[in-house]
């Protein structure tokens, strides 16, 4: 089975209030079987555009993944983001390869 990602770009407005979101975003990444690959730390753009914080978070397929997303446990989670912080995200399959 493919593993799949999301890809998050993200600018926190707050980090106190982003914190908040932290915390309640580790129920539905705990339930859909989530693991963080990439948390902030240090980046080094070498060509484009990227906002300051990268995150990339491994799920066990492409479903999963989806299902997260969509759970009422991560929805709950990311309207404490949305007033704090700008993200772009991507859900991609993994290669199988």
């Amino acid at each position: 089975m493919t593993k799949a990602y999301w890809v998050g770009l993200v600018t926190v407005d707050d980090p106190a209030a982003y914190d908040a979101y932290r915390q309640a975003n580790a129920a539905a990444f705990e339930k859909y079987g989530a693991r963080f690959l990439v948390r902030g730390g240090a980046a080094e753009v070498v060509e484009g555009n990227v906002r300051p914080r990268v995150v990339v978070i491994e799920f066990p397929d492409l479903q999963t993944a989806r299902d997260c997303w969509h759970s009422p446990e991560y929805q709950a989670a990311r309207a404490l983001r949305l007033p704090v912080s700008d993200a772009d995200l991507v859900i991609v399959e993994g290669w199988g390869g």
